[in-house]
């Protein structure tokens, strides 16, 4: 009797592990933060997106991009939420196939990971508050002297340090709580991506932000790639595959329209 029980038990795990092997084969992972409008952000609203959870679906430019490439290599797309400072290590832990998260491809992180070509191409901005004295500045270096604020372990907070004589914040770790800082008067000036600048502002009438002119703006890229593990290099090809065949039309026109679906508030 003891044999068939742990013959029985062997059984069962068995048939438990080809069901994952096969879910694997037809499901492409992708790590975000769903906290990143309008690149990606997390509702309730099961109308649109991507389920997390039971309760929270996925949405946003990244979701739409992965929904795209999930397609075209026939696979289901799976999102897995991810604080930002722990995607790369999800990467290359086998936890996720990819990372379509509004990130740039960098040499520090190229050396963990491979990256795709970008899929998007923005220009780098500040928000500050409307009654601001900074509303009307054109050249990153009339921000000498005032508080501004990054987000942590990206191009956005290294880069203030082009400002001279910057008041360079200690950076925090998400667009939503960096505008309550704003918003709060605890700093001067927030730097974003223009995508970024452009949803906060529309879900928060009281911010603004403000571009600058040509030689007079920050030096940095903007570019977002997709992250694939440098062990898995055939998927990294079918991912650049499938992310080439979306036109620019086409990518600029699901921003815009990820733009105007983000809740109220994000």
């Amino acid at each position: 009797m003891k044999k068939i029980v742990v013959l029985l038990i062997m059984l069962f795990l068995l048939a438990g592990c080809g069901g994952s092997a096969e879910d694997s084969a037809n499901t492409f992972v992708v790590g975000m933060e769903c906290d990143y409008a309008p690149f990606n952000w997390s509702t309730n609203d099961s109308s649109k997106g991507v389920a997390i959870n039971e309760v929270d679906y996925a949405d946003g430019y990244d979701v739409r991009i992965a929904q795209r490439i999930a397609d075209a290599l026939g696979k289901e797309l799976v999102i897995k939420k991810y604080d930002w400072d722990s995607l790369i290590v999800g990467l290359n832990a086998g936890d996720i196939d990819a990372i379509i998260a509004g990130m740039t491809d960098t040499p520090d992180r190229r050396e963990s990971v491979d990256f795709t070509t970008p899929y998007y191409e923005s220009d780098m901005v500040v928000i500050v508050n409307k009654n601001s004295d900074l509303v009307n500045i054109t050249d990153i270096q009339e921000l000498s002297g005032y508080k501004v604020l990054g987000q942590l372990n990206t191009i956005y907070d290294d880069c203030i340090d082009q400002i001279n004589g910057v008041e360079h914040m200690t950076p925090l770790d998400s667009y939503p709580r960096m505008v309550i800082s704003l918003q709060n008067g605890e700093v001067d000036a927030l730097t974003a991506e223009l995508p970024v600048a452009n949803a906060i502002t529309e879900a928060n009438s009281d911010l603004t932000y403000v571009t600058f002119e040509k030689g007079k703006g920050f030096e940095a890229d903007t570019s977002v790639s997709i992250a694939i593990s440098k062990e898995n290099g055939e998927l990294l090809q079918a991912v650049q595959s499938a992310l080439d065949a979306i036109s620019q039309d086409e990518r600029n026109a699901i921003m815009q329209s990820a733009i105007a679906d983000q809740p109220a508030g994000e």
